[in-house]
């Protein structure tokens, strides 16, 4: 993979973002075409939230359900992007370099997550813009930003473990050999997984078919879906991260390099904030 990032490499993660950000906003009309509520109140429930919260009321839905044309091509946008996308991620130098095919999903999903960073801060500008300078604050930039927020929080999680660069505590691990090393390894892994199988096993109908399937709302002006997209967003990152784990054991077997060990400190680098900072 070569060490030279391209603008196609952000175009992409743009895409996915902006089709997944429409896809969940109209998510409400998938669940009426796909998962239709037996309930007739639950039904009507999810139909008038659906109405109230479609950004394009005027145009009727495609094969004659509630998803309009838009909603289908963010749809099959978002494939296609993340496709693409995770084809053309290209390492940086700071990152970890002995990746491998699989690593490019968490790539991606980090430059994903960088996006949405530059985008949560965009609205909090604009919102301290509003607010201080004339006066006119808005009712959704707060809840936008929270919302943003969980998810780079999870997704950060995700990149952080392909990175191997998440926190670990290794003092005993530093201090023995290296197969011990990797019985302490196959065992985090193990614990990871374990951990992960049990809280799905214990919060899938809470969190699918209460949170989701209800398509449960946040209850403030602008109203976001944060509980209907976090919580089943946590189960998936955290699926995820365990399947990032295994994968890590894996591509680290026979590795003999270290990557639990602190980084050297880097003098240039040193000098380099130093310089920033205007001390010499």
């Amino acid at each position: 993979m070569q060490q030279q990032g391209s603008l196609k490499e952000w175009i992409y993660p743009s895409i996915f973002l902006i089709a997944a950000g429409w896809l969940v906003w109209h998510m409400p009309a998938f669940i009426l075409d796909f998962l239709p509520p037996e309930s007739q109140s639950l039904f009507g429930q999810i139909s008038e939230l659906h109405q109230r919260k479609d950004v394009t009321p005027n145009m009727a839905g495609l094969f004659g359900g509630f998803a309009d044309p838009l909603d289908w091509l963010a749809l099959v946008t978002l494939p296609i992007a993340f496709y693409f996308g995770a084809r053309a991620v290209v390492v940086a130098p700071m990152e970890f370099q002995d990746w491998r095919p699989w690593d490019r999903i968490a790539l991606f999903i980090g430059r994903a997550t960088m996006i949405m960073i530059v985008s949560m801060t965009s609205v909090m500008l604009y919102e301290v813009f509003l607010r201080y300078a004339i006066e006119a604050p808005t009712k959704w930039a707060n809840e936008l930003t929270l919302w943003i927020a969980g998810f780079v929080f999870l997704c950060s999680g995700f990149y952080a473990m392909q990175q191997r660069c998440h926190i670990r505590i290794v003092i005993l691990y530093d201090a023995v050999p290296r197969w011990v090393r990797k019985i302490f390894d196959v065992i985090s892994t193990l614990m990871i997984v374990v951990f992960v199988v049990g809280l799905i096993f214990g919060s899938y109908k809470q969190v699918f078919v209460v949170k989701f399937y209800r398509w449960e709302m946040f209850g403030t002006a602008f109203d976001p879906p944060i509980p209907a997209t976090i919580q089943p967003m946590i189960l998936i990152v955290l699926t995820l991260v365990a399947l990032q784990s295994v994968a890590n054991l894996i591509a680290d077997w026979n590795l003999e390099e270290d990557f639990s060990k602190t980084d050297e400190i880097d003098q240039d680098e040193i000098d380099a904030i130093k310089r920033s900072v205007g001390v010499e």
